[in-house]
């Protein structure tokens, strides 16, 4: 019987991790209307755009109203100004790009769920597990052979290839959503090798990398050989509080191929067709962030659900509740307590203690028995949430 409908799209789970956590939070708030719920759930961030930002956005909008400064269509890879600036930003990481390897994207859920755009629906897949639901999501759509590799307590969540592995795009986070892991730099070469001798393309995920504290890479360019096998999405809804701004940006070397096709040239013919790029004054307010003005800033806030972070971790600690993350990264992957499974956990979480987070098992199957706590709620909310959430637990 001929189809015209993709089933593959009824491959996926049918209701989106955070949907489903949307609704058993608002059928809570129904039956207790006066309870007072502190989320820290989904990743979205709390802390206000900072000034330079909005003095930026502000005159790019202003500059729009007069018919000598305004712009309509803008560039599909982005304004020049605003690549010159991640062009730096990169430098800083000791990582030399050309500035036709930057793209300018919405921000990085939309491009790593593009990028496959590229790749054959015969290429097999490997993810992590648990993993970010979009990779696993995008690549079931499109009908794809998804495979995955298990990242467990036993391997720090950050789990390697061998030589028994073979894959032809692979999708790789750090530090990790969701669990906060970070690969070293001696990690990632095993990856970046691995993926070269299997003639594999890895499509990394940095939107994290600002968070990052210790002597670990920010970059996968920072690694020999990525250039030949990687390409880098990133984001500022994280850096710079942009989640209702919508902004982003891609690496693909214009060295990189495969099957004799460049996915440089693929990438951009992709995009002038499927992608009008982003409005200009969002741009300038991203230009913004990477002045000295705007990083010191994110910084700043950064460093504010770092310390958020340190008081859930330190809550840890005092309960004896293994976990991961939460030193370069804002999210807390924690072992669920008194041999609850996820959702348990997520239920009398929100009864007993008030507080929203996010079970592991909604991230893929080696996610059971885990939980995520995200720190973007402020530090006063992971004060009180732990109170509460403590007292619970040392009632039981």
């Amino acid at each position: 019987m001929r189809q015209i409908i993709n089933h593959s799209v009824d491959a996926i789970p049918k209701s989106y991790l955070f949907s489903e956590v949307a609704r058993r939070v608002a059928a809570f708030r129904e039956a207790h209307p006066d309870r007072k719920l502190i989320p820290m759930g989904i990743g979205d961030v709390t802390r206000p755009l900072r000034r330079p930002v909005i003095d930026a956005l502000e005159k790019a909008a202003e500059e729009q109203t007069h018919a000598e400064t305004f712009h309509g269509y803008g560039p599909e890879q982005g304004y020049d100004f605003l690549r010159q600036a991640v062009l730096r930003h990169y430098a800083g990481f000791g990582v030399t790009l050309d500035l036709a390897d930057i793209f300018i994207s919405d921000g990085a859920k939309s491009d790593l769920g593009n990028l496959p755009d590229l790749f054959s629906d015969q290429c097999k897949v490997l993810l992590p597990d648990p993993v970010y639901p979009v990779y696993r999501d995008s690549n079931l759509m499109a009908g794809r052979d998804v495979a995955y590799i298990a990242a467990t307590r036993a391997n720090g969540f950050a789990p390697l290839p061998d030589d028994s592995l073979h894959a032809d795009l692979v999708y790789l986070c750090s530090p990790s959503n969701p669990t906060g892991s970070a690969y070293t730099r001696e990690q990632l070469k095993v990856w970046v090798d691995w993926a070269l001798a299997n003639d594999a393309v890895i499509l990394y995920d940095a939107a994290y990398e600002c968070f990052i504290r210790d002597d670990l890479p920010h970059s996968i360019y920072e690694v020999e050989g990525a250039k030949d096998c990687a390409i880098e999405v990133c984001s500022l809804s994280k850096t710079a509080g942009f989640t209702g701004m919508r902004c982003g940006y891609t690496v693909v070397p214009h060295t990189l191929a495969r099957e004799g096709m460049n996915l440089h040239d693929l990438w951009l013919r992709r995009q002038c067709t499927k992608m009008n790029g982003v409005a200009y004054p969002i741009q300038r307010a991203a230009e913004a962030v990477f002045t000295p003005e705007g990083m010191a800033a994110c910084k700043e806030d950064i460093a504010a659900y770092l310390r958020a972070a340190g008081i859930v971790a330190a809550a840890m600690d005092e309960l004896g509740i293994w976990y991961c993350g939460g030193k370069n990264s804002p999210y807390i992957w924690l072992e669920c307590p008194k041999g609850m499974d996820s959702w348990q956990f997520f239920d009398a979480l929100l009864e007993k203690a008030g507080v929203i987070g996010t079970p592991g098992s909604g991230f893929g199957e080696n996610g059971e028995g885990y939980f995520r706590l995200s720190a973007f709620s402020g530090e006063e909310n992971a004060r009180v949430a732990m109170e509460q959430m403590t007292a619970w637990l040392r009632s039981l």
